[in-house]
Formats: C-alpha cells, sequence, structure tokens
C-alpha cells in the first residue's frame, strides 16, 4: 500500500485551483465534481483450473459523465484500493475534458497478482469480471480500457463475455482491444507517443532543441518504454532507468532493452547495466525526468534533488503536491499527468469512434490525427499559463474547471 492515499493528492490539487479561481467557478461545480457519481464494489466467486473456488473484489468508479460514457482503465493490481479508484476516475474526468473528448471518467479494476495465475485462469477471472460489470458497462454508458496489469488480452475476454451476457453485437464496450477484435491501430504505443509530443511542444515554445539532451525513466512499461523509444528517435538518449526490478545507469540499447524486458518482466540482469539507489537515480543530472511508473513516487526532497529542465508525467499522480511546489519554487517545469499521457484516451477514444461506425483506419492517420490533438491542446493549456502566469497543472485544471462549470450553467440545475 502506498505510505498516503493518492486520493488526498487529487483533494490538494483541486482545492489549490478552487482558492485561485474559486470566484470564476460556481461552487456548485466544485462541489459536484469533488464526488464521484457512482462508487460500484462487485464481489464476485471464480473457480479456477485447479477446481477451488476463489472470491475476488472488483472496482468501477463512475466519475463523472456530463460529456459522454464514462471513459479509463480496469487496473489489475494487488494493493488497488478504492480511493485509489476514486482518484483516477476524477483525473479521467479532468483528462477527457481537457482533450475536449465527449466522454467523462471512470476507472477501476480488480486486487489481484496477476503473476499468480494462469492464462486460463485469468481468463475465467476477467470473464467474471465482466458479468459482474456487464450493467454497469457499454458504448453509450461506461467504456473501460487495459491500465496496469491489464492488456488487449483481457479487453478481448471482457469485451466477448460483455456481448454475450447482454446480446449484443457491440464492439464498443471497451477500449484496447486486439487489432482482429475492434482494436485501434497505434493504440499499444499512444500513451508513451503522447508524452514524446507533449514534450516536443513544450520544447517548441521554449525554443529548447531535444537533438543530444538527455532523459530518465522510471518504469519501463507499456508507456514509459514508449515514451523512450519516441525520445530517443527525436534525438535524445535515455541515461538513466529504472522500474520493480531497480535502477540503472548505462548505454542503453533500447530496442534490445524493450525485448529483454518484456520477455523476463523487467529490466535487471540485462547486461552491463550499473544499478543505482532511488535516490541517486532522481539525482541524475539530465534534461527531462519521465516518471512513469506508480502514484508518488517523487517526494518533497526528490524534487530538491533533481537536476533536470522539465518532469513529463507518464504515470498518473506521480508527484507530491508539495514536491509540486518544490519544483514550481526552483523553475522546473512540470508537464501534468492529464496531459502529459492523455494520448492513450485520445487513441481509446478513436478506437471507440471506429467501433461505432464499423470503419477502421490506419496507423499513419490513427498517429497524425494524435500529434495533431496533443499539439492543439498543449498550445491551448501554453497560452492560459502565460496569460495567467501559473504552472501547466493550474492551466489544464482552469481549463476544465471552466469548461464543466459553464456545460453546468447552460443546462441547468438538471443535475
Amino acid at each position: 500500500m502506498l505510505k498516503e492515499n493518492v486520493f488526498t493528492l487529487i483533494e490538494q490539487q483541486i482545492q489549490e485551483v478552487n482558492e485561485l479561481f474559486g470566484d470564476e467557478i460556481s461552487e456548485s461545480t466544485q462541489k459536484i465534481l469533488a464526488k464521484p457519481q457512482k462508487e460500484i464494489i462487485v464481489n464476485f466467486p471464480v473457480k479456477l483450473s485447479n477446481g477451488h473456488v476463489e472470491m475476488f473484489k472488483g472496482y468501477r468508479i463512475q466519475h463523472n459523465n456530463l460529456f459522454g460514457p464514462y471513459k479509463g482503465g480496469l487496473r489489475f493490481y494487488k494493493n488497488i484500493y478504492l480511493d485509489e479508484c476514486n482518484a483516477l476516475a476524477s483525473w479521467m474526468t479532468h483528462k477527457n475534458t481537457l482533450q475536449d473528448l465527449p466522454l467523462g471518467g471512470g476507472k477501476g479494476g480488480i486486487r489481484i497478482d496477476s503473476s499468480k495465475y494462469s492464462k486460463e485462469d485469468l481468463e475465467r477471472i476477467s470473464r467474471n469480471f465482466a458479468r459482474a460489470l456487464s450493467k454497469h458497462v457499454g458504448e453509450d454508458i461506461d467504456i473501460p480500457a487495459p491500465d496496469m496489469g491489464s492488456n488487449s488480452q483481457v479487453m478481448d475476454w471482457m469485451n466477448d463475455e460483455h456481448k454475450k451476457v447482454m446480446n449484443s453485437t457491440k464492439e464498443g464496450n471497451y477500449t484496447g482491444k486486439s487489432i482482429l477484435l475492434g482494436g485501434s491501430q497505434g493504440r499499444t504505443e499512444a500513451t508513451g507517443y503522447g508524452v514524446c509530443q507533449s514534450i516536443k511542444e513544450w520544447a517548441n515554445v521554449n525554443n529548447f532543441d531535444l537533438n543530444d539532451k538527455t532523459f530518465i525513466v522510471q518504469g519501463f512499461g507499456n508507456v514509459g518504454s514508449y515514451a523512450a523509444k519516441f525520445l530517443e528517435e527525436n534525438g535524445m538518449k535515455m541515461i538513466a532507468v529504472g522500474d520493480h526490478t531497480g535502477y540503472f545507469s548505462g548505454d542503453f540499447d533500447l530496442a534490445n532493452l524493450m525485448e529483454f524486458s518484456q520477455k523476463n518482466g523487467g529490466i535487471k540482469g540485462f547486461p552491463n547495466l550499473k544499478e543505482l539507489s532511488k535516490e541517486d537515480f532522481f539525482k541524475t543530472k539530465c534534461d527531462i525526468v519521465v516518471p512513469a511508473a506508480l502514484e508518488l513516487q517523487i517526494t518533497e526532497e526528490i524534487a530538491e534533488n533533481l537536476d533536470c529542465k522539465l518532469v513529463a508525467e507518464g504515470a498518473n499522480g506521480p508527484t507530491y503536491f508539495a514536491a509540486d511546489k518544490v519544483l514550481e519554487k526552483r523553475g522546473i517545469d512540470v508537464i501534468p499527468d492529464i496531459l502529459a499521457n492523455s494520448g492513450g484516451v485520445v487513441v481509446s477514444y478513436f478506437e471507440w469512434l471506429q467501433n461505432k461506425q464499423s470503419e477502421y483506419w490506419s496507423k499513419e492517420k490513427v498517429i497524425s490525427k494524435l500529434e495533431d490533438k496533443m499539439e492543439q491542446t498543449f498550445t491551448k493549456i501554453n497560452n492560459i499559463k502565460n496569460d495567467k502566469k501559473i504552472t501547466y497543472r493550474q492551466a489544464c485544471y482552469y481549463y476544465t474547471f471552466k469548461k464543466l462549470d459553464e456545460c453546468y450553467k447552460m443546462k441547468g440545475n438538471t443535475f
């Protein structure tokens, strides 16, 4: 379990927005966005391949659907807890609003250590979870996607089971599916690609040439590895990396490291790496830090010791509120999670559109549309940041709160 409840972090972030801009945002909207609309908890039995029955606890938080169906990932993670899902669902509402998507915010998952179960049993667990959620999910209600510990295979199982239970032929109930079963080209690398694009946009407005600059990445799963891949394609060099198996510096062959990590479940054991402590990893002198692992990783002390120009949050909520204030004071820019890692939900939205239209796009089209979306969103937030002389995170929340508030005002007292 995390040392601090992550819901505290988003409460602090939102409280700051209300203190800065509360006179521009109605009190009713502030209250509505402070709590999720629904907290769904399901306990369901699964008969495993050994004949034993186990009970599993699953969550689905539906935070807000003002702009459209709830949208967000499902984690398969041993330490998942209710307030974590609440925080992540709230961030999804702001992330989708920030990108002007016709979607709301949701999140959830199962408390499970997937490494302890066979593929056959994971399928049974996934299908039973889909059954337990079936009346709460659907392409016009709530559209889950993969998250930490889940993947396209899990989404394939869950979408298939949902269609059976609901007697439906619709494919857009879940996104992040495999290509053959209605998934979108470009979905696997979308979040990492979006992190890279946000860094490129930051570099452009700051006249910062990325060529031959350095970066470090915490977390080398889907997001961190693809972010590193695309940053190196833009002329940068990764000089340190960490994951759940340890922290390392070295002269990385990135393609081989990605293959090794996927095959071995982590980067430890890759040849010719120098092991670091977590503290020394974050002290590494570099240009850009990409935290792409778990929440609440950059503490106040770590923020004091970072030697970089930019932090681009590939993970959700990786920076403590007090640490964020340290970085602001030190003049280190932070591209916040709801902007930096929003490429994943943008392409999930594209997948949902393709499913509804029964029309599928090329990878080139998906990536081109993602680039345009990231550029447009970064530009409007950068303009707000400069106009109001605030941080990128504050500018993001200012935009989302104002947009949600204006919509509630136009609809009238219908909540």
